[in-house]
């Protein structure tokens, strides 16, 4: 797990980068939680996930947005971040050109940049959403959402109310020609304290779910 700096619009980034072993495997890239509320790229579930891509063969970044760890830059309300995002995509392009897809998964504020940076790139074909914050932040721009994805949310949440995530989840479903999987974890909270392995398990089976069906229409 090689720790890696490269160019970002607000100067260096810093991340931790899995090659691939197979030139045209797919690219994950891991988006951590809220700078300002302590999200940072080894947050566990952004740390778990990341792992997660790892083991099935995936080339996986999870880097820190500006301003945070050794990652340049001040906080930029989301803007800047997505900026962030992208450079950081745009990077495991250059190193994994030959990927054949691209998938993208976020955590909390991560979500929120997550959903953003796949309107702004086709080659994103999946994406896992958790705890996105539907009551925070506006969902509008997923008109329509282009690719089919996982969103997980706790029942418990305090920070985002579960009805918040339920009315962006059902808008969601009724756009032809994806398929939103949402899962809903009793118990947790909005930081799935205790609930980690659980979530992990739904993010898993979902994600195997994906590969096996691309390899059947391969």
């Amino acid at each position: 797990m090689p720790e890696v700096i490269f160019n970002g619009p607000a100067g260096r980034i810093e991340g931790r980068f899995q090659p691939a072993k197979q030139r045209n495997a797919p690219i994950a890239l891991i988006l951590h939680p809220h700078p300002q509320f302590g999200g940072t790229m080894n947050n566990q579930i952004t740390y778990q996930l990341f792992y997660m891509f790892a083991k099935r063969g995936f080339a996986v970044l999870r880097f820190n947005f500006r301003g945070v760890g050794r990652s340049q830059g001040a906080f930029d309300h989301g803007a800047g971040e997505l900026s962030d995002a992208a450079a950081a995509l745009d990077w495991v392009q250059t190193i994994h050109p030959d990927a054949r897809s691209c998938w993208i998964a976020g955590f909390s504020f991560g979500a929120w940049i997550g959903m953003q940076l796949l309107m702004r790139r086709p080659e994103i074909e999946g994406f896992i959403s958790i705890a996105p914050p539907a009551n925070l932040n506006d969902f509008s721009f997923l008109a329509p959402c282009p690719s089919s994805g996982l969103i997980v949310h706790g029942d418990i949440d305090k920070v985002v109310p579960l009805k918040d995530v339920q009315t962006l989840v059902d808008k969601l479903k009724t756009q032809k020609g994806i398929v939103i999987d949402q899962r809903v974890i009793e118990g947790a909270n909005h930081f799935f304290e205790n609930k980690v392995d659980e979530l992990l398990g739904h993010c898993e089976q979902y994600v195997d779910m994906r590969l096996a069906s691309t390899i059947e229409t391969a």
